[in-house]
């Protein structure tokens, strides 16, 4: 008499042994295949690490500079230097015509000396300070113009009345300074002088500065009126000639 089936969830054609084999061979197989870890990142694999590995050994070459390889010297030729890509060559600032290449020196000398005392608009105060505008000193005789500019001005000015004295601001001015200064003021604020004071006028401006009889000393009307009641000397310059904004110089023909 045979004996009840002890494995009821078994058929009886299922061979355990075979079904076991199977098993194990499958598991075996899952885990030679690439694996993920918990947060979705797999393991690396061997021929990644092997071409960090060349990268690296490479980058160490370059920086020791060992061998031809990795040498500079070897690869780029002394004294070489890249030409600029066509249409990329410097060629400086744009030119801009004398008048206002002039002007623009002169706003920042006048920002720096000017303003605080007569104001951004150069009208003055009324009182400690006169006004620039339409000021017959400042658009009459150019030696006139620079003498109270460079030593500063005592004394009444050219409505007769007496302000505050002003001080020289011709401490460390260079040439070009003097002459951005004074065309700025004589073709701004109202003035339209239409004219530029050159750099040059400005060196004869400085050396007759220099042998003033009261050199040191703030200028005075009668001695504005009786020694520099004339032009600086110098030829004229046409407003509208090209030049290099920064050294004011004419510029390159093209």
């Amino acid at each position: 008499m045979s004996l009840p089936n002890q494995n009821p969830d078994l058929e009886e054609s299922i061979n355990v042994s075979e079904a076991h084999e199977r098993v194990v061979r499958e598991a075996a197989a899952c885990a030679r295949e690439n694996r993920v870890v918990d947060n979705g990142i797999g393991s690396i694999s061997i021929w990644a690490l092997i071409a960090c590995g060349v990268v690296l050994l490479i980058a160490g070459g370059v920086l020791a500079g060992g061998g031809a390889l990795f040498s500079y010297k070897a690869t780029f030729r002394e004294g070489y230097v890249r030409a600029s890509a066509p249409g990329t060559a410097d060629s400086g600032p744009v030119p801009k015509e004398a008048l206002a290449a002039y002007m623009a020196k002169g706003a920042k000398i006048y920002s720096a000396k000017c303003n605080g005392c007569h104001g951004s608009d150069a009208k003055g105060n009324g009182s400690t300070y006169p006004s620039l505008v339409g000021s017959a000193w400042v658009n009459g005789e150019t030696e006139l113009f620079a003498m109270i500019i460079l030593n500063g001005l005592q004394g009444p000015v050219s409505d007769g009345k007496t302000y505050g004295v002003m001080p020289a601001q011709g401490v460390g001015m260079a040439p070009e300074d003097l002459a951005g200064i004074m065309t700025y003021v004589r073709n701004n604020f109202g003035n339209a002088k239409g004219d530029v004071i050159t750099t040059d006028m400005a060196k004869a401006a400085l050396e007759i500065s220099a042998a003033r009889k009261n050199a040191g000393n703030s200028a005075t009307s009668a001695e504005l009126t009786a020694d520099h009641l004339r032009a600086l000397s110098g030829a004229m310059m046409d407003p509208k000639t090209l030049l290099d904004p920064v050294t004011l110089a004419p510029a390159k023909a093209p």
